[in-house]
């Protein structure tokens, strides 16, 4: 196979940067190259040290752009391509108006086929290489996405929704029929290629108790596998979860009774959190996942970064399609910068792309695969042109450090900002198939 060696301006994180000066965090290479070589990166660094390396390589000169790893959405949701922008209510009356409808269509295995194509393309054309998806209820939209993925060789981690109450039937499994279910797919999918499976109840709402063991079972019977779901996000999906567990101390305790908090668990949101939830947090070595897009949307509420991370928590942060309102991880950064600013709170550039990059890789437990630009990593590389519409160009023009550029994709960059999204060393973006 023809090694391929894209040249261009680098940046990679080497740890979380403390402030905007903090140039020890990462580095920043003006003519630089990344040789790839099956899918891997051989080498990455100055243009001539690489270049030596290269021989016969393809070379594609992205300059004077910037090459980074490619973005990480830790928490997005498959079925709900189309009912992003809906029009909004709060949580509950959202899924039972909207998602709850257009999930039902995934017991449809040509739907849901035709549907997981176009979500991976919308992924890799905003710059996102990995993803952390639910499914439907269905085994069959997993299957989908699953086989999507792998056809691009796109690293996913993906499961089957489990519920079985407070939805309707089109949307419903069992508590038995949820565990076959996963199981299988574990069995078919579960670190097959560049797949991951992730145990997925809903939250707690749409789980019975008896689901909720089985989910635990699950979890503790394939403890390399991801749990996935959802904590806090509304104040009356908090009421209603302590009226259907009156026996728990608090939501997340409905999640460790039955088994499922552990390091590789993502709670979605975790919002409105009681101190004895963020202490049980830390000490199972959880991750909450920041939404930013989808609370503004809902009117969810602000998430507390700084206050988790002063308990030594570890926050992902994703898209939450579809209440969230783009697939872009940049339009989350923006968001998510405003939301923090609300609390108080600071997300400078280099911090900002350093989590959607790196840090989320670190809260995945991936980061020695996926996340930066070092040798021995898969090759999923984003190319970012900060100058990428008339107003970012004039902006640009008064722009004089390397955070000045991010913080301009970060606040007003989108998918017209990815120049070029490369997947295992493959380009995605203007491919068809």
């Amino acid at each position: 196979m023809t090694d391929i060696l894209l040249r261009g301006r680098l940046l990679t994180f080497h740890q979380e940067p403390k402030d905007a000066d903090d140039s020890e965090a990462y580095s920043y290479v003006e003519d630089g190259a990344i040789l790839v070589r099956d899918g891997r990166i051989v080498a990455s660094g100055e243009y001539r040290d690489s270049a030596a390396r290269a021989h016969d390589a393809r070379i594609v000169d992205h300059r004077p752009h910037l090459l980074m790893a490619g973005f990480i959405d830790a928490h997005i949701h498959f079925p709900q391509v189309q009912i992003v922008a809906s029009w909004g209510s709060q949580l509950l009356d959202w899924l039972n108006g909207y998602t709850f409808p257009a999930e039902a269509d995934y017991a449809n295995a040509q739907h849901a086929t035709a549907m997981a194509g176009q979500f991976c393309d919308l992924l890799t054309d905003h710059g996102t290489t990995t993803a952390v998806a639910f499914c439907s209820v269905h085994k069959a939209s997993a299957e989908a996405l699953f086989s999507a993925a792998a056809d691009r060789n796109m690293r996913i981690i993906a499961g089957k929704t489990m519920m079985d109450r407070n939805a309707p039937g089109s949307v419903l499994d069992t508590p038995q029929s949820s565990y076959d279910d996963s199981k299988e797919l574990i069995a078919t999918w579960h670190g097959k290629g560049r797949a991951s499976y992730a145990i997925t109840p809903r939250f707690a709402i749409t789980s019975t108790p008896q689901q909720m063991a089985m989910a635990g079972a699950l979890a503790g019977e394939h403890p390399d596998c991801y749990v996935q779901t959802h904590l806090s996000e509304n104040h009356a999906e908090i009421t209603f979860t302590a009226e259907l567990y009156p026996e728990a101390r608090d939501y997340l305790d409905v999640y460790e009774t039955h088994g499922l908090m552990g390091q590789k668990t993502l709670l979605g949101h975790a919002i409105h959190l009681k101190e004895r939830e963020i202490a049980a947090i830390a000490e199972a070595g959880a991750h909450p996942v920041f939404c930013p897009t989808s609370n503004l949307f809902l009117g969810s509420g602000l998430f507390d970064d700084a206050g988790l991370r002063a308990h030594g928590i570890s926050n992902g942060i994703a898209t939450d399609i579809g209440a969230g309102t783009s697939y872009s991880m940049l339009q989350t950064l923006n968001e998510g910068y405003k939301i923090l600013q609300l609390r108080h709170q600071k997300l400078h550039a280099l911090r900002a792309f350093h989590w959607i990059t790196r840090g989320n890789a670190e809260v995945l437990g991936m980061s020695d695969k996926i996340g930066t630009l070092d040798a021995g990593t898969e090759a999923d590389i984003v190319v970012l042109n900060a100058r990428a519409t008339p107003a970012m160009a004039l902006r640009m023009g008064r722009a004089e450090t390397l955070s000045e550029e991010l913080f301009v994709l970060q606040m007003m960059g989108d998918d017209r900002a990815i120049v070029q999204t490369y997947v295992a060393g493959h380009p995605q973006k203007g491919i068809v198939r």
